[in-house]
This record gives structure tokens, C-alpha cells and sequence, in this order.
């Protein structure tokens, strides 16, 4: 799909302003799909489709979280990192007020609310990630390596 063909999301506002390349990728959304049906619509490992979860801890602080596709977030692990007593996903609505997203196209790139970005380390050891472009069933296919460059993030180890 051509470039000028892509829907005008705010993620896709965001990395053209950054000036980062992209390609934009779709595949037939399935409610409660999650990675596991992009990955196989797409014909990629799931391990390279990231996953975008906007958490809280219990200051009521929001926040990112990018984890591979195929690998879960240790919640434990991750409040002894923020030195926080707990950190959970938020609702739903608490999610698509703060992000600007609905729940399934939900990007860490122009959200609403401006917030801390913690990525797993081992997703900037892939050379090609695929994450949410702001739409159900768009994802951008990018270098990884960017992510710290463009976003106010923090590399972290808690994937499981």
C-alpha cells in the first residue's frame, strides 16, 4: 500500500514528523486476537509483533509498556523496578482516555497524554519489530533501534 494510502492516525503523524521510515502493514483485525493472529495473518514471528500496554501503578501513574508478542510481563518485577507496591494494565477507558487509542490499535507513538515508555530490552536486539500504527489491523513495520531516540523511554527486563 502506498504511503499516501495510509490512514492519518496520530502514530502516523508522529513518525512522519520524526522523519522515521516505516512501512505500513494490514491484516484482518480479530477481536481478542491479540499478536498471535497478526503474526500469522502477516507471516512473521510473533516474538517481532510488540505488543503496547498501558499500565498504572498504585500512585495512579500511567505508563508503556512494549513487550514482544509470544512473552508476558512479570507485574512483580516490574513494581520492584518502579520501587512501586503494584503495577497492573488500566481499564479500558482509562487506557483510551490517556493513549488517545482504542484498545486493539493502541500505538506508543503520539498518545494523548504524554508517557514514560519502557521497552524490553531484547526488542532492540531484532532487526525489523511490528507495532501497533493506530488502527485496528495496521501495523508499521520499523527498526527498533529508534525507539529510545523518539520516545521518553527506559530499557527494562521483566518479560517472562
Amino acid at each position: 500500500m502506498m504511503k499516501d494510502k495510509v490512514p492519518s492516525t496520530n502514530a502516523i503523524r508522529y513518525l512522519n514528523e520524526k522523519k522515521i521510515p516505516y512501512n505500513p502493514v494490514f491484516y484482518k483485525y480479530v477481536e481478542h486476537g491479540g499478536t498471535k493472529v497478526s503474526a500469522k495473518e502477516l507471516g512473521v514471528n510473533e516474538h517481532n509483533v510488540i505488543k503496547t500496554l498501558i499500565m498504572e501503578n498504585d500512585r495512579k501513574e500511567y505508563f508503556i509498556i512494549l513487550m514482544h508478542g509470544d512473552k508476558e510481563v512479570s507485574l512483580k518485577n516490574m513494581a520492584r523496578f518502579m520501587n512501586t507496591k503494584t503495577v497492573q494494565p488500566c481499564k479500558a477507558e482509562v487506557a483510551n482516555r490517556h493513549s488517545g487509542y482504542l484498545v486493539g490499535g493502541t500505538s506508543p507513538f503520539g498518545t494523548r497524554t504524554k508517557m514514560k515508555v519502557y521497552i524490553e530490552k531484547t526488542i532492540l536486539n531484532l532487526d525489523r519489530i511490528y507495532i501497533n500504527g493506530g488502527r485496528k489491523g495496521m501495523l508499521v513495520e520499523i527498526d527498533p533501534k529508534v525507539l529510545p531516540d523518539i520516545l521518553d523511554s527506559q530499557i527494562i527486563e521483566v518479560g517472562i
